[in-house]
């Protein structure tokens, strides 16, 4: 029987099952619509709103700063567009980095068309930013910096207390996307001067489909759909009750259990890493080396002289389930974007794949991982015709 192996923790998590039967009786039982007056929308209110403080109390925040969203992809476009929109007459400047989500980046690229100017920071060969050129890039006309906690795709987890620190010195508003760091990542909005941020519950054994972004209150923001009064009149739409009370409780799981948790995850991603970086040569070890400065579920390896799709897709036919980057732009046929913006070359870049752990993997299934991996390599690099001629085994290129 074949085995099968996730490691794809970045793209998703599954939801579990402790999270799953708390959502259970919201779909049959305490169905009510939250924004109802009679009792069966009352008994989903006092839900959503104990799920709310429970997220609050996750981040340090106030229930009151809490807004559900569809995810991690609404709540970055919400803060970007909404702070953009609102503050226009202050200013029509934002900061963000070369590696920012797509739904950052993206965002960013469509306020363009409307006239703001955007500065996208590069960074350095383990994907940090600039500290000084951050605080270099702000203008009299900067209204918003937007940094992510944790990078998805390489790891890097960025210094935003210190960008907290600088934005909040010039007056400007900060935003980070911390969708791969909650649960990862002790995170406090007012000891970071965080003023937005996005997260999705998917991303630490909660459901798909429901997200939050953190606003600080007093802080004026556009409205992100019209039609109802929901979330304070800011975000319409009925009210997700059951993939609400599971994000609830997954965040307090995933914050009350974040040390265990890292600790069992970061040591199977090092008994990985170790292993790929003695048993295969001509890689490349993507992102921050220093393990504290780096998420604990990612390991990011290009492999020299063959594609990573032909990788993942072998290791896929093993029954190990991996990522060629980020899942958000898996069908791109382009490299990673992320991973030339820390160096890593064009051609070596087409051979990538992220391996991402989670809480249920074990050291068998990393030692299994291994060997199908150096196995798969070997067969690939054999049938590569520039491999041959790196090798000296082809004299025609």
């Amino acid at each position: 029987m074949q085995r099968s192996i996730y490691l794809d923790n970045s793209a998703t998590t599954y939801t579990d099952p402790e999270v799953l039967e708390e959502m259970l009786p919201y779909f049959t039982q305490e169905y009510g619509n939250a924004s109802s007056q009679h009792f069966f929308g009352r008994e989903a209110l006092k839900a959503v709103d104990k799920a709310r403080e429970r997220i609050a109390k996750a981040i340090g925040c106030k229930p009151s700063e809490v807004y559900f969203t569809s995810g991690g992809t609404e709540s970055d476009n919400w803060a970007i567009k909404g702070i953009a929109h609102a503050h226009s007459d202050k200013g029509r400047h934002i900061i963000t980095s070369v590696i920012e989500h797509p739904a950052v980046i993206k965002t960013c690229n469509a306020l363009e068309k409307e006239g703001f100017e955007v500065t996208y920071l590069p960074v350095d060969g383990e994907g940090f930013i600039s500290l000084v050129a951050l605080e270099n890039a702000i203008r009299k006309d900067t209204v918003l910096i937007s940094i992510m906690t944790a990078n998805n795709e390489m790891g890097a987890i960025q210094p935003i207390s210190e960008i907290g620190a600088i934005a909040k010195r010039h007056g400007v508003y900060f935003h980070t996307d911390a969708v791969q760091a909650i649960g990862n990542v002790p995170i406090d909005v007012v000891k970071d001067n965080v003023d937005l941020l996005s997260m999705s519950g998917h991303k630490f054994y909660g459901p798909k489909g429901v997200g939050v972004l953190y606003k600080r209150n007093g802080l004026k923001i556009g409205r992100f759909m019209d039609g109802g009064e929901q979330e304070r009149n800011l975000r319409a739409s009925t009210i997700n009750t059951p993939a609400i009370v599971g994000m609830g409780k997954a965040i307090e799981m995933a914050v009350e259990n974040m040390s265990k948790n890292n600790a069992h995850i970061a040591s199977l991603r090092d008994r990985f890493v170790a292993q790929v970086l003695d048993k295969i040569d001509s890689i490349y070890y993507n992102g921050p080396k220093d393990t504290l400065k780096r998420l604990p579920s990612n390991a990011n390896f290009s492999f020299e002289y063959i594609e990573g799709e032909s990788i993942l897709m072998h290791l896929d036919m093993a029954g190990i389930a991996v990522s060629s980057g980020s899942a958000c732009s898996s069908g791109s046929l382009e490299p990673s974007y992320v991973l030339l913006s820390i160096g890593v070359p064009i051609e070596v870049a087409h051979g990538s794949i992220r391996f991402s752990f989670g809480k249920n993997n074990t050291e068998d299934e990393v030692d299994y991982t291994v060997d199908v991996l150096v196995e798969t390599v070997r067969k690939l690099r054999e049938m590569s015709p520039l491999f041959k001629v790196i090798k000296g085994e082809d004299k025609y290129v």
